[in-house]
């Protein structure tokens, strides 16, 4: 099993210019080869190999303009080909958008091979650097000098903050937590971010919306500075703090959230939300990303492997909403703006994300007395979705 540790870094001053250089050096090498790649594949439609990168990265050191990459390690640069290389295998399989190139404002990252640094008794070394570099371990029960990490990826947020993401090949047994028997439906929303076939509804905390104010005064206010002046470096530092803020609020409450259900529950379902065509509305887009439906599902899928639960994702276009938990019944039609009704079939009044959440587990349950524990494959996962209750359906059971 692959893992990851992500650590607080303190470099010295010495050690954060070497890496700021590395940096440089390495949104250098991105942008040339990723520009050069661009230019070769539309003049005379050839797609670049990483052997012909490789070659391109020798060349462009030795042709005088370009003496300054020599003076860092040449690990991280050979590892910015090889994610560009990744990056586009996945462009061409569908699995991701064309690559970007690098700006010096965002997100600056390197990452080492094992022949590029030396992890010793608990203490990193890098190449280039003397000295180890000081980290915070956060995981009182695992002693650093007992793990043997294949790559370090250092890392430096816009808001100045440092990090090394340390990867562990892992051979440890999947840690089981102790059966509870019990089983839930979850129904993701804006209003309440979830509800639970419980009954039980969490709140939507909407970080980014209680913070919309404080944000769009520093933007303002570095709106206000000259460019290329300290002071707007300064303003703009204040901005990405403020998101950041932002940023670690969601992943508290995600985190935290997703942790409880599966310690609580043996079996968890939810929907296979198309949360990248549901933002394409104007009027919920901020709110359904604010939300972090994505990261939730992702969290929850590798809690649930870790700890030996069971996660059921169903089809999308089960009409959760329209359908009665307590006969069945499939109405024709509800709008996005009933929260409530009333079952012709039975009388049942049925508040609509709970009744969603019931159903969403009952699917869950028949998903898994067929044998299939996964999420749906196919043409179903291809398919655009807004909203699913806005689809036709057929009365009866939905295919899943």
């Amino acid at each position: 099993m692959r893992t990851a540790y992500r650590v607080r870094v303190y470099p010295t001053p010495e050690q954060a210019m070497v890496l700021n250089r590395t940096f440089g050096c390495v949104r250098l090498v991105w942008n040339e080869v990723l520009a050069w790649r661009h230019k070769r594949y539309h003049a005379e439609g050839i797609k670049t190999s990483y052997a012909q990168t490789d070659r391109y990265l020798t060349e462009l050191k030795r042709d005088g303009g370009h003496d300054f990459l020599c003076e860092v390690s040449s690990v991280p640069l050979q590892q910015a080909l090889r994610h560009q290389y990744t990056a586009f295998v996945n462009l061409f399989a569908g699995r991701a958008r064309y690559p970007r190139f690098k700006s010096r404002y965002g997100r600056q990252s390197a990452t080492y091979t094992r022949s590029a640094f030396r992890w010793k008794d608990g203490r990193l070394f890098l190449a280039k650097m003397d000295g180890p570099i000081a980290f915070v371990w956060s995981w009182p029960d695992i002693d650093p000098a007992m793990l043997n990490p294949t790559t370090v990826t250092i890392s430096r947020d816009p808001d100045g903050r440092w990090y090394a993401s340390l990867a562990i090949e892992s051979e440890e047994e999947m840690e089981t937590l102790p059966a509870t028997g019990g089983s839930v439906g979850v129904d993701l929303g804006v209003t309440d971010f979830a509800v639970l076939s419980t009954g039980e509804k969490v709140a939507n905390p909407r970080h980014l919306k209680r913070k919309a104010g404080n944000l769009a005064r520093y933007q303002r206010r570095m709106a206000r500075k000259q460019r290329g002046s300290n002071n707007r470096v300064k303003a703009r530092a204040k901005v990405a703090r403020a998101h950041t803020k932002v940023a670690d609020a969601r992943a508290d409450f995600l985190h935290k959230t997703s942790a409880r259900l599966v310690r609580d529950h043996d079996v968890i379902v939810i929907e296979d939300l198309a949360v990248k065509n549901m933002v394409r509305n104007r009027s919920l887009a901020k709110a359904i990303s604010d939300s972090g439906w994505g990261e939730f599902r992702r969290q929850l899928e590798y809690k649930a492997a870790k700890y030996g639960r069971h996660l059921i994702v169903i089809d999308r276009w089960y009409p959760s909403s329209k359908t009665c938990s307590a006969c069945g019944h499939l109405l024709a039609a509800l709008s996005l703006g009933t929260r409530r009704w009333t079952c012709p079939g039975c009388g049942t009044l049925h508040d609509r994300d709970v009744n969603a959440a019931k159903n969403i587990l009952a699917a869950g349950r028949a998903v898994s007395a067929c044998g299939v524990d996964v999420s749906p494959q196919g043409s179903s996962l291809r398919q655009s979705a807004v909203k699913q209750e806005a689809q036709p359906v057929r009365a009866g059971i939905s295919r899943l």
